[in-house]
C-alpha cells in the first residue's frame, strides 16, 4: 500500500480529521473483530511472527533478519514466510538477501511450501493479525518516536489494533530509548517482557566528511532522517516519499541533479534501494544498518524457548 502518512495520526490531541473519520474506525473495529473468528492452524514446526499494530515503519524487517541470524547460530533451518503484495518486493528482496524466503497469497501456503523445502521453523515478517495461523511465538514491534500515535484504529489513527491486543503477545520490542511511560502503558495490559533495539550504521566512515542529501520512501521518514543527524553526519537537505514508493527515472534524475547542485553524495535506505530499478542505482549510496538488540543474550533465551 502506497500512502504518505497522515500527520494527524502522530499528534497527541484529537485532530478534526480524526473525529470526522471515527464513525469509519469503529466499521473497520467490527469487520477486524470478524477476521479473529477464525480456526487457527498448528504446524509441525515453529513459527514465529515478528508484527506489529501502528501501520508501517516498526522495524518488522530487520528484527526478523537479525532472529533468523540468531536461530542459524543455533543449527536451525530457519526460512521467511511473507505474504505476497506486488508493493513489498522490497522487503521480499532484503528478506532473500539473508534467506530463502517464501512469499505466497496466504501464509499458510507459505508454510506449508517451507515444510516442503526441509525448512525446520517460520518466521513470519508480519501476520500478528493472522488468525489462521497458531504462532509459537509473537513479537509486537513499536518505535519509541512514534508509539502508538494518537492512539486510534485507522483511519483515524495509524493503529491496525487496539492496543489491548499487546496480550497476544510474548514480547515487545522498541526501537528507540528506554521510556519509563511507555512501558506503563504495556504493563498496565500486561506485564510484558520489554525490549529495546537501536539501528548502527554498518560503514558510517565512508559518510564521514561528505556533505550529503538523502531520501525515502518508508513509513516513518524521520526515524531515518533522524539517524543520519544522530551520527554526526553533515545532511544539507532531505527530502521523503510515501511508503513503497516506486521511483522513476525522472525522480531520480531530479534527485541526482539537487545532489549535485548541492555538491552532496546522494544516500538512502536499504529498503528504498531495493525498490529501485538496477540500472538507475548509478551515484546512489546504500546507508546499511545492523540491528542491536539490548539484553540480547535476555531476549534469545527467551525466543530458544519454541526450540
Amino acid at each position: 500500500m502506497k500512502f504518505n502518512k497522515p500527520k494527524f495520526w502522530d499528534y497527541k490531541k484529537l485532530s478534526i480529521w480524526s473525529i470526522l473519520l471515527f464513525p469509519f474506525s469503529i466499521i473497520y473495529f467490527f469487520l477486524s473483530n470478524i477476521n479473529k473468528i477464525k480456526v487457527s492452524k498448528k504446524f509441525n514446526i515453529p513459527v514465529i511472527c515478528v508484527g506489529n499494530i501502528y501501520l508501517g515503519g516498526t522495524g518488522k524487517t530487520p528484527l526478523a533478519k537479525e532472529i533468523f541470524k540468531i536461530f542459524k547460530s543455533f543449527g536451525k533451518n530457519p526460512a521467511f514466510v511473507k505474504k505476497y503484495y506486488d508493493y513489498l518486493q522490497d522487503e521480499i528482496l532484503m528478506l532473500e538477501e539473508v534467506g530463502k524466503t517464501f512469499s505466497t497469497k496466504k501464509r499458510e501456503e507459505g508454510i506449508k511450501q517451507l515444510i516442503e523445502n526441509n525448512n525446520d521453523l517460520a518466521i513470519l515478517d508480519d501476520g500478528f493479525q493472522d488468525f489462521s495461523i497458531k504462532k509459537d511465538f509473537s513479537i509486537l514491534c513499536f518505535t519509541q518516536n512514534q508509539w502508538v500515535g494518537n492512539g486510534l484504529l485507522l483511519p483515524s489513527g495509524p493503529l491496525r489494533e487496539r492496543l489491548e491486543s499487546i496480550k497476544r503477545a510474548d514480547c515487545i520490542i522498541i526501537n528507540g530509548n528506554k521510556d519509563e511511560n511507555i512501558e506503563k502503558q504495556i504493563n498496565k495490559i500486561k506485564q510484558s517482557k520489554i525490549f529495546y533495539t537501536k539501528y548502527k550504521p554498518k560503514d558510517i566512515n565512508k559518510f564521514k566528511d561528505k556533505k550529503i542529501f538523502a531520501f525515502t520512501g518508508i513509513g516513518n521518514p524521520f526515524n531515518f532522517f533522524e539517524l543520519l543527524k544522530k551520527n554526526n553526519l553533515q545532511v544539507l537537505d532531505h527530502k521523503s516519499f510515501p511508503d513503497h514508493y516506486n521511483y522513476s527515472m525522472e525522480d531520480l534524475e531530479k534527485l541526482k541533479f539537487i545532489a549535485n547542485e548541492l555538491d552532496a553524495i546522494l544516500i538512502t535506505t536499504e529498503k528504498d534501494y531495493f525498490r529501485i530499478n538496477e540500472n538507475l542505482r548509478k551515484n546512489i549510496e546504500k546507508f546499511d544498518i545492523d540491528l542491536e538488540i539490548e539484553n540480547k543474550d535476555e531476549f534469545i533465551k527467551l525466543i530458544k524457548k519454541i526450540i
